[in-house]
């Protein structure tokens, strides 16, 4: 991928996407090319063909979806389902109409069985039953992994599928009501920090572990297997490393300085006992994570009292 390939970033204001397009940048690539969803609306094939009839982008990063905790998913599953397949049809086709080179799809851990073994090894996909309160987000999901495979395999086509971890970082969401556990710990712990609060209610028991990845480090990935892997299989981005939810409600309440107790609710669901991916694979072809948790955490925290502090719903 030469540094001035058009590179098109769908999705390039999310988490994901907007890591991406830092990193890309800070690397030398110079000719990038991404559109608000005002002005190209992904779920219109009008819209996408239109655009790549007008760019011919050369390499795409389909880091564009729905995406949503576990109380959107479980109120909204026609929206997650239709949209995101709509997302993924219109844009892997039109690589295909208009000559990419290369596709990365994104696609996300939680699309794995709910009870896959420990660590899940990408040959999981597909071996048990779903989350039912994400079913609908991981069918469309998986609908676009076995699509860029069946491409690659009708036509020839170079699309690559990445799996990527549970993640956290700049541009994540905050809010209470739609955050997942980690920004979701940092906004309570920060909100009774500055109100004075004596303790911070975490749901659940705290033994529940969970693997998180800084979406820096999982950018440099994308941009590493985009330059080095052409399997027509699947692949985990991940740390290798879990913490439990206790473990990290402590370094949350460091990291923010926040002094009064933590008091688990175990009134409250836990949810998976574990998940951690396998990223044996990756780790072979030559890619690690860099950024520690305790790095990470410190970024984001400073990251959130430039951006959010003043805009955060801090309600506990």
């Amino acid at each position: 991928m030469e540094l001035t390939a058009k590179i098109y970033v769908a999705g390039h204001r999310g988490l994901v996407g907007s890591a991406l397009v830092r990193k890309l940048q800070e690397k030398g690539y110079t000719n990038l090319v991404y559109r608000t969803s005002e002005k190209v609306d992904l779920r219109n094939s009008d819209h996408v063909l239109a655009f790549f009839e007008e760019e011919k982008p050369e390499y795409v990063f389909l880091a564009a979806a729905k995406v949503g905790g576990i109380v959107a998913n479980n109120a909204y599953p026609a929206n997650f389902i239709r949209d995101n397949l709509l997302i993924q049809m219109n844009v892997i086709d039109a690589a295909y109409q208009y000559g990419v080179k290369k596709l990365l799809f994104l696609g996300s851990t939680c699309i794995y069985p709910k009870f896959a073994p420990q660590p899940i090894n990408e040959a999981c996909l597909m071996t048990g039953s779903l989350e039912p309160t994400n079913e609908a987000y991981a069918i469309a999901k998986i609908a676009g992994i076995k699509m860029c495979e069946a491409y690659n395999k009708q036509y020839g086509t170079n699309y690559i599928s990445v799996m990527p971890t549970n993640l956290y970082g700049p541009n994540d969401n905050f809010d209470l009501e739609t955050s997942h556990v980690l920004p979701a710990l940092m906004s309570k712990f920060h909100a009774a920090k500055v109100t004075n609060q004596r303790t911070v209610e975490v749901w659940g028991t705290g033994t529940p572990r969970r693997e998180f990845l800084h979406s820096e480090d999982l950018a440099d990935a994308l941009i590493y297997l985009m330059q080095s892997y052409d399997e027509n299989q699947l692949i985990n981005v991940g740390v290798g490393k879990d913490i439990s939810i206790q473990a990290l409600a402590e370094k949350i309440k460091e990291v923010v300085g926040f002094e009064g107790q933590i008091e688990f609710n175990t009134t409250k669901p836990d949810g998976t006992p574990r998940k951690l991916v396998d990223v044996t694979k990756i780790n072979e072809l030559g890619w690690q994570a860099s950024i520690s948790l305790d790095e990470g955490l410190k970024k984001v925290y400073d990251w959130f009292l430039n951006h959010v502090e003043n805009t955060v719903n801090v309600r506990n």
